[in-house]
Order: structure tokens, then C-alpha cells, then sequence
């Protein structure tokens, strides 16, 4: 690419990646930029779990629309991209908890979404390795799960086939409404496309944007173990809560192609200290554990962390960010634990903001300038 791009794109993980391909599908002449490889950062530390969430109506509509759209994309995705229509089932640990299974059953349906409230027999015929004693679960067959660098690389592949450019190991020093300044002189651009995830904030300061460290564990392969992505209904209050003091842990096991069993999740502000912590490492198994006591016999090959880009109304930031009033460079960041579900939804809705089309959603609700609560952690 000789001449200055129309769009010029910042981050190579799922999101970058998905915006890089929309904007070209459209026409325009794509550079993606990616300061270590593709998919190097939040995308290769994620679980891949596609998963409509339904904490908010802008929040349903844009994770219903990823999902839709990582569905038509199924044929698609390589063998290597590990695809799975798996389904997800919300268990329940009480009576309680089984009524938030009833509303959310209720909210899933109202928007068209297909979801089956299982009884605890039910429950325990498909997912045997369950603790008896449970009170049910909903199960929501229209999610899946993917291995989401390999997503990433197809999107990237995609939006190559319609002309773009991806230069790996270029550092980004920060970015402005008609270009980058890299460490060796600048790239001018027709629109410039923040989407450096965790790291968004630092190029285009103001963003609402702080890294939230998470854990994940995977072990070695024992195909068959449990068969759906497993997450106790109390995720969503133990793990997603942003005032909740130190490290909080949840329920959360995924089965891979592979497989093996991805246990997670684990959710603090700590800066971006990288380092494995095993205190949290064994609360969280020893919750995984609780729901699942076979785990306890399974070995564990590897232990990581990594970071999701967290805004404090837990919605992403998509669309145009203002600086003293004035355009600045586009936004595709701030998607917490939702960037893999949300990467085409979000590409889709900021490429037609960009080019001037109708968008697949109500943007307003993601506009990256938008009034915002204070952040609030421990």
C-alpha cells in the first residue's frame, strides 16, 4: 500500500481484526497495524465463549447480533478456529437462583432467542459430571464456542482478500483523527480505527478504558468430560460486579475441540501486573470443583492471565471520540469479557458509522463520548 489508506486500523485481536474486514468488504483501502502479532494480546488470552448477555438492552442487542453473525460465518471458519454450537447452560444452585433462570428464560424469549429451563434430572442427563443437588439450569443451544486467535486470523485473512494490509511489530505511540505517530514518523489516514483493546487508552488518553486482569486454567484432554459451556448463574453478579473488593471468581468451564476443559474465571483491577497468582488460581478451581467434583482428577497443563478492556457502564466503546470538542480517531475498545461474541457486531456497526450507512443497532448507546459513571473498585 503506497498511498495513504482510507482507514487505517490500530490492534490486530478479534475486534481489529472484524473492523479491518468490514471497512474493506465495503471498499475501503484497510492498513491494520498490530504492535506485536495478530491476536497477541486479550484475544489469545480469552476462553472464545460466542454468548448472548442479557444485563442491559443495548447489551443483548449487540451480543445477539454477534452471535448471529459468527453463526453465518460457521461455514466459513477453518477447522482450526475449532468451532463449536455447543450451547450454553446457566446453572442454578437454589430455588432463588432458579427464578433468575425463569426471568431470564422470559428476556431471552421476548427477543426472539430460543432457551430451555432444564430441571435438575434434565440437567444432570446432559451434563453428568454435574454435583447432585442442583436445582436446574437454562440452557441456550444458539451459543458457541471458538479458538479465538485462529477467529482472528481468519477475519484478517478475509479482509486481506479485499485488499487490506496488516504490518505486525510497529509501535503505535498515539493516535489523532487523521493518523497515527509511530516510533519512526507517522502514517496519515482517511479515518484511524482504535481498536489496541486494553491498550486503547493509552493511545487516545481520556478513553474510559482500564485493564481487568483475569485467570484461566486448561487442562490435558479428556474428550467428553462435560459438554456445553458450564456458568453458574452467580456469574453475573460475583464476576461481573465492578465494585466487588479484590479478586472475584466464578463457575465457568468450557469444553474445547480438543478435548480439554478451560476453567476459569477470575476478575480484579491489579493494574497490569501479568503475574499468575495461585490464591486465585485455587479459589477459582476450588469453585470449579464445587459444581464439578470430577475436575479435581483432571491434570492441568497450563495457568494464564490476561487482560480485558473494562469501561465503567460495562458497555464497549464504538464510535467517534472527541477531543475538545472536536472529531477524533474512531473507537472499537472497552468490550470487557465480550469482545470475541461482540467482534462482528461491532465492526459491522462501526463501518457503517464510518461510511455513512444505517447502522445494524442504536449506536447511542456505545458512543464512546457518552456520559459514563465514575469507575468504582476496590
Amino acid at each position: 500500500m503506497t498511498r495513504s489508506p482510507d482507514a487505517l486500523v490500530v490492534g490486530a485481536g478479534v475486534v481489529g481484526a472484524a473492523c479491518a474486514y468490514a471497512l474493506a468488504r465495503r471498499g475501503l483501502s484497510v492498513l491494520v497495524l498490530e504492535s506485536r502479532f495478530v491476536a497477541a494480546g486479550a484475544t489469545a488470552a480469552g476462553m472464545g465463549h460466542i454468548v448472548v448477555m442479557d444485563d442491559s438492552e443495548p447489551q443483548i442487542a449487540l451480543t445477539a447480533l454477534g452471535r448471529s453473525l459468527w453463526a453465518e460465518m460457521a461455514s466459513d471458519l477453518p477447522p482450526d478456529c475449532e468451532d463449536d454450537p455447543c450451547g450454553t447452560l446457566w446453572i442454578a444452585a437454589d430455588g432463588e437462583e432458579m427464578r433468575a433462570v425463569r426471568r431470564k428464560a422470559a428476556v431471552y424469549r421476548s427477543h426472539g432467542l430460543e432457551a430451555e429451563i432444564l430441571s435438575e434430572p434434565e440437567l444432570i442427563t446432559l451434563e453428568p459430571q454435574l454435583k447432585p443437588g442442583l436445582a436446574g439450569a437454562l440452557l441456550v443451544p444458539g451459543d458457541r464456542v471458538l479458538y479465538p486467535p485462529n477467529a482472528a486470523r481468519r477475519l484478517l485473512q478475509r479482509a486481506c482478500a479485499h485488499g487490506a494490509e496488516i504490518r505486525e511489530g510497529v509501535e503505535v505511540r498515539s493516535l489523532d483523527a487523521r493518523g497515527a505517530v509511530l516510533a519512526d514518523g507517522r502514517i496519515d489516514a482517511g479515518c484511524v480505527v482504535n481498536a489496541a483493546g486494553p491498550e486503547a487508552a493509552r493511545l487516545t488518553p481520556g478513553l474510559p478504558v482500564e485493564p481487568r486482569k483475569g485467570h484461566l486454567v486448561i487442562t490435558d484432554r479428556y474428550p467428553g468430560f462435560c459438554r456445553h459451556q458450564l456458568v453458574e448463574l452467580g456469574y453475573l453478579k460475583s464476576a461481573h460486579s465492578l465494585a466487588t473488593p479484590g479478586p472475584s471468581v466464578a463457575f465457568n468451564v468450557q469444553p474445547r475441540a480438543t478435548g480439554q476443559m478451560l476453567v476459569g474465571s477470575s476478575r480484579e483491577f491489579a493494574g497490569i501486573d501479568g503475574r499468575v497468582q495461585p490464591d486465585v488460581v485455587a479459589r477459582m478451581v476450588r469453585r470449579a470443583v464445587e459444581f464439578l467434583p470430577g475436575l479435581a482428577r483432571l491434570s492441568a497443563l497450563r495457568t494464564w492471565t490476561g487482560f480485558r478492556p473494562s469501561t465503567p457502564d460495562r458497555l464497549p466503546l464504538i464510535g467517534r471520540w472527541l477531543i475538545d470538542e472536536e472529531p477524533g480517531p474512531w473507537i472499537a475498545a472497552g468490550h470487557e469479557g465480550l469482545g470475541i461474541t461482540t467482534a462482528p457486531a461491532t465492526a459491522e456497526l462501526l463501518a457503517a458509522l464510518v461510511t455513512g450507512q444505517k447502522p445494524p443497532c442504536d449506536p447511542s448507546p456505545f458512543a464512546p463520548a457518552r456520559a459514563m459513571p465514575a469507575m468504582v473498585h476496590a
